[in-house]
């Protein structure tokens, strides 16, 4: 399982010109799930995300995470983060979970945040969304289960 995140002023997605999600001050993640992830993997990535610290203390270090900011988190799925370009110039996704598995996966790991206590919002699962952020920073970095 990997997931980007941004540290975000504000982002939003849009579908079909509509407004489905918004938030202020906290993390753009998108996320994605190889055919190997397990609850473990959701559980992991979850618990890093909420950790770590990437919110800057009074002196400018990052010293703060999302779970102890007033942050909240907009969760997108992007399923292009197992892209394989190793072979020719059209990307491979045999590595990306199915679309079923990959939606029920999406949905657990929407819920597993809000179990803990976080303020988030997600994109619509397959759709075609235009996702908007002013990003904080920048501050992006990758997070996969398989570096647990």
């Amino acid at each position: 399982m990997r997931l980007l995140l941004q540290r975000v002023k504000s982002a939003s997605v849009e579908v079909d010109g509509n407004l489905v999600s918004s938030i202020n001050t906290g993390l753009l993640c998108y996320v994605g799930f190889s055919i190997s992830d397990t609850e473990k993997d959701m559980d992991y990535i979850v618990d890093k995300t909420l950790s770590l610290r990437v919110f800057s203390n009074d002196e400018g270090k990052f010293d703060i995470s999302v779970s102890d900011y007033p942050g909240e988190i907009l969760l997108v799925s992007q399923f292009t983060l197992y892209a394989d370009i190793k072979k020719g110039r059209r990307p491979s996704f045999t590595e990306a979970m199915g679309i079923e598995e990959a939606n029920s996966m999406f949905n657990n790991t929407v819920e597993r945040f809000k179990q803990k206590g976080i303020d988030i919002s997600a994109g619509i699962f397959q759709a075609n969304m235009n996702v908007k952020s002013i990003n904080d920073g920048p501050v992006t970095i990758m997070i996969d289960s398989i570096m647990k």
